[in-house]
């Protein structure tokens, strides 16, 4: 009877956790993007121009680039700004991690353009457009590391260079999910490639 009642209380445990998933994932604009191609393991996407907050930093490491970065862009959000205006949290958290140092960015909502956003507090964010660009992007779930990234980062180059897609210069970890959610999570490595439709 013990066991009855720790599996439900497990199960209802799950459920609350993914409650909690489905709701964010329903009130959490996503950044915009179109799949141009699906292949086993990865897809080809084109992400149009969006408006980001970026944040940069001499930090070499998912560690370090994370709760530097993370930090500085929240304050600013959450009404770090000359205008003291809250802006809606989006998804995903695009980290650009090099060995001469990185990068943090947040997507700022669809509505607002780099003219008509609220001005930083913290003059070492920068508001720019981004290049419209594709991108092979390859998924994995749990919490992500230096070593994680690695893997999967290596994995996609393997894939592309097997597909004979060339990939351009860099690759970008995308994160999408809050610290506090355990299950469910929700990570992608992507890299630019040359593509034509």
């Amino acid at each position: 009877m013990k066991a009855v009642y720790i599996s439900l209380l497990l199960i209802g445990i799950y459920l609350i956790f993914q409650s909690f998933k489905i709701i964010n994932v329903v009130k959490t604009e996503k950044q915009a993007y179109r799949v141009v191609k699906k292949e086993a393991g990865f897809e080809i996407r084109f992400y149009p121009s969006a408006t980001m907050a970026t944040v940069y930093s001499k930090a070499t490491n998912y560690k370090s680039v994370a709760s530097s970065g993370f930090n500085k862009l929240a304050k600013f959000i959450f009404g770090g700004n000359q205008e003291k205006e809250s802006i809606a949290m989006t998804a995903p958290v695009i980290m650009r991690i090099t060995d001469k140092g990185s990068s943090m960015s947040f997507v700022m909502p669809q509505k607002y353009n780099e003219k008509a956003l609220p001005t930083p507090n913290d003059t070492q964010i920068e508001i720019k457009k981004s290049e419209p660009t594709y991108f092979a992007a390859i998924s994995f779930g749990g919490y992500a590391n230096d070593e994680k990234i690695a893997i999967y980062r290596d994995q996609l180059a393997a894939m592309l260079k097997q597909k004979n897609i060339i990939r351009k210069e860099g690759f970008y970890f995308l994160g999408y999910d809050a610290p506090f959610q355990f299950i469910g999570r929700t990570n992608e490595v992507i890299i630019p490639v040359e593509w034509k439709e």
